[in-house]
């Protein structure tokens, strides 16, 4: 075992414990204080994102329930390292979009395509004059938007009073530098005092934040909790007659897909679909790297997430390399004994929150053998190579769907991506058998 296998445990589960965060919160809170700064929240805008189309039709919701300033940053599209299938990842957030305005009754209709970068140019400099005054920026920015995608920009709604060139890129060039040196590189994004928070779906960990300071404002949304509720694990039956299968996209190195497996193996129980483990090599064992303050965003956000879902998380042994492509080896071989989810979820936590160095015998004998597997067995298993065809027929097939990352799912024609759209896999399941219901043919006496 080497020494990064024997400190990380250690170090993840100080790093990623809600102790080391509420620490933090503290201290930052403290800095403020002595600073004499307001409760400021920074609001990164990125024309071209639909995400940002959306939350700035929330944001004033925002302001007018907490005791906040917001502070408004114009700012580019993520760089190629941290976007690396930027085509698709444009034609999935426009559908996501789509599919996040219908569930929370916001405006977004996806056209189909990106916008032009004269168009992006043309709105960035008409919402420039404004970024210093909040209620009109979000006002501008939701009606620019909305002909922006709509392609029904002219000149009377983009206005005569527009920032120049020159200074537009010199506003991009600095919002940008201070998204990354706070350790960023998406658009839609909010920050407070550290931490960061991504468009709707993340929008109520930072209302939770703002409730524990004590800056709600009395009154103005009676018992809503939040803006945009948080999907809620189901813990009941769903009532699901005969329902389709659901494909479940994975890496052992995603800690995404770590914390989704045990909910997504929960809710084919309670609707007895079963599920199709499509797993594929990680990232980065794909020549595709993934930047540092990417890797570092995820990691917390997972933790966060975790704990919002009740799930472990947090003492890390990274199975990059020999650990993954061991780990992965087994699951035809647990499949075959009917322990393919319960191998899954084994070596998920074992990596995720126990510290488990999956590259060793001893390591990798715990996990098969907590799965209910023979580890002489497994030993045997680890020889066969055909895994690797799978999962790059997995990997390939996941392309073709339009997707590139995991965790994604796809329930009959509804394919998504993301450990926050278990809602989608839910309808999805109720949908498609109300699909089947309506083709199967009625026989009468």
């Amino acid at each position: 075992m080497s020494i990064k296998s024997l400190l990380m445990p250690a170090i993840t589960e100080r790093v990623f414990s809600e102790a080391t965060l509420l620490r933090k919160r503290a201290k930052a809170e403290a800095t403020r204080l002595k600073q004499g700064r307001p409760h400021a929240v920074h609001y990164f805008h990125q024309v071209d994102d639909p995400y940002s189309a959306l939350l700035v039709q929330v944001l004033p919701c925002l302001l007018k329930r907490y005791a906040i300033e917001l502070n408004i940053h114009l700012c580019g599209a993520p760089d190629e390292a941290a976007a690396p299938e930027r085509a698709k990842l444009e034609r999935f957030s426009r559908l996501d979009a789509q599919r996040l305005a219908n569930r929370h009754g916001l405006a977004y209709a996806d056209p189909g395509q990106q916008p032009t970068v004269a168009q992006v140019r043309a709105v960035q400099r008409s919402l420039l004059t404004t970024v210093n005054r909040p209620l009109e920026f979000l006002s501008l920015a939701h009606e620019l938007g909305r002909c922006l995608w709509a392609n029904q920009l002219s000149e009377e709604t983009l206005g005569t009073d527009g920032g120049t060139e020159v200074d537009l890129q010199l506003h991009l060039n600095q919002s940008n530098n201070l998204r990354e040196s706070w350790g960023h590189y998406l658009g839609g994004m909010l920050y407070y005092e550290g931490e960061w928070y991504w468009g709707l779906d993340r929008l109520h960990h930072l209302e939770a934040r703002l409730k524990g300071l004590g800056l709600e404002t009395a009154g103005t949304f009676g018992h809503r909790e939040f803006l945009c509720q948080p999907d809620v694990d189901p813990t009941e039956p769903l009532g699901c007659h005969n329902p389709p299968a659901i494909d479940f996209y994975f890496s052992f190195r995603s800690p995404y897909s770590a914390i989704v497996a045990p909910r997504i193996f929960e809710l084919a129980r309670l609707s007895g679909a079963k599920v199709n483990l499509k797993y594929v090599l990680p990232m980065v064992m794909r020549g595709l790297p993934v930047p540092k303050n990417k890797r570092q965003y995820i990691a917390h956000d997972t933790a966060r997430e975790a704990r919002f879902h009740g799930i472990p998380f947090g003492r890390l042994n990274d199975p990059v390399g020999r650990p993954a492509e061991r780990g992965l080896a087994l699951i035809p071989f647990a499949e075959r004994h009917g322990r393919g989810q319960a191998y899954v979820l084994s070596f998920m936590k074992g990596v995720w929150s126990e510290g488990i160095d999956a590259g060793s015998d001893r390591g990798l004998c715990h996990i098969v053998e907590r799965a209910g597997l023979n580890w002489r067995r497994a030993q045997q298993a680890l020889l066969d190579d055909h895994w690797r065809m799978v999962a790059e027929a997995n990997r390939h097939e996941l392309f073709q769907l339009g997707l590139w990352g995991v965790p994604s799912f796809r329930v009959g024609t509804m394919c998504t991506w993301g450990q926050d759209r278990l809602w989608l896999v839910r309808e999805a399941l109720h949908l498609e058998q109300a699909h089947t219901a309506s083709r199967t043919p009625a026989f009468t006496n």
